[in-house]
């Protein structure tokens, strides 16, 4: 499963990247976390199927082509001219339907935002706007933000000594672009919430996203916590670890899926994230006093 942007390579992607405070210009040496990924161009080689777990915040401009983007609760078939916000967080199953797909990806790095909603404070007036309900907002473009886009095609390559301070103009255009699209004002109750720190409601995150293989750490991430306040606030409103409670329900929907579907105890396994089938048996024995087998 690909985790981006960190997962990104040069020899892959052309990419932007914005440097913050921590980077010395005259040699280009950084600390760590001084530097981010901006933006990223790409072009996929077709055909092209792969999970993706976004670490950061994320806008997809489709340039060309089409490709299907699917979350846990979502199928999202795009074409040229069509634009996804992702939340930070977000697991999707993304697969190419033709070779000419081309995409920008510009990741929207969470402290950068905060200052945008900030400076802009009266853009977000409606403060009881509902957040929507799935994880990937889908916008459509403009003539005026296929300009903006075309209009940084140029610095990939770009020599200029002013590149970083471009490239963070270039962060609020794009912002202040999108929120001139978001006419359903989805985009601003969640630019809203991530500025004001609200934090995910544990028990849709839990059941949301059980079978994904996303480590403890990724899910404390998803839900707006540090690992050790995640823990501590699913102890609290589960009175179990967080560990116990995913092999407990995984286990539960292996049952289910033995008493109910046609599927092996291999191919069960698998869809429950045990790669090792005698693992799972020994855990499914374990909670239910007898081995898996179909029928249960």
């Amino acid at each position: 499963m690909l985790r981006v942007p960190s997962s990104i390579q040069p020899s892959q992607f052309a990419s932007l990247s914005i440097r913050r405070p921590g980077t010395d210009p005259a040699d280009g040496s950084r600390s760590d976390g001084s530097e981010m990924t901006f933006v990223a161009y790409r072009s996929d080689v077709y055909p092209e199927r792969n999970e993706v777990f976004f670490e950061e915040h994320a806008v997809i401009v489709v340039l060309e082509g089409e490709k299907k983007f699917n979350s846990p609760t979502q199928e999202l078939h795009v074409r040229k001219g069509q634009i996804l916000f992702f939340q930070r967080g977000c697991y999707s199953m993304n697969e190419s339907i033709d070779a000419n797909y081309k995409s920008l990806v510009f990741f929207v790095n969470e402290k950068m935002l905060k200052e945008f909603v900030n400076q802009h404070l009266s853009l977000f007036q409606d403060r009881h706007r509902p957040l929507p309900d799935e994880p990937i907002l889908s916008l459509t473009s403009s003539p005026a933000f296929t300009t903006f886009i075309q209009s940084l095609l140029p610095y990939f390559g770009s020599g200029t000594p002013f590149l970083n301070e471009l490239l963070r103009l270039k962060f609020q255009e794009l912002l202040l672009h999108l929120l001139e699209l978001d006419t359903s004002g989805q985009l601003r109750a969640i630019l809203l919430h991530i500025y004001q720190g609200q934090k995910a409601d544990l028990n849709y995150l839990m059941n949301t996203y059980l079978l994904k293989p996303l480590s403890m750490d990724e899910l404390a991430r998803l839900s707006g916590r540090s690992l050790s306040a995640f823990k501590r606030d699913f102890e609290a409103q589960f009175h179990t670890s967080p560990g116990h409670w995913i092999r407990q329900r995984r286990l539960e929907h292996a049952h289910f899926l033995l008493r109910n579907t046609t599927k092996n105890v291999s191919e069960v396994s698998m869809e429950i994230g045990y790669e090792s089938v005698s693992h799972f048996i020994k855990a499914y024995k374990q909670q239910y006093g007898t081995t898996p087998k179909r029928g249960n």
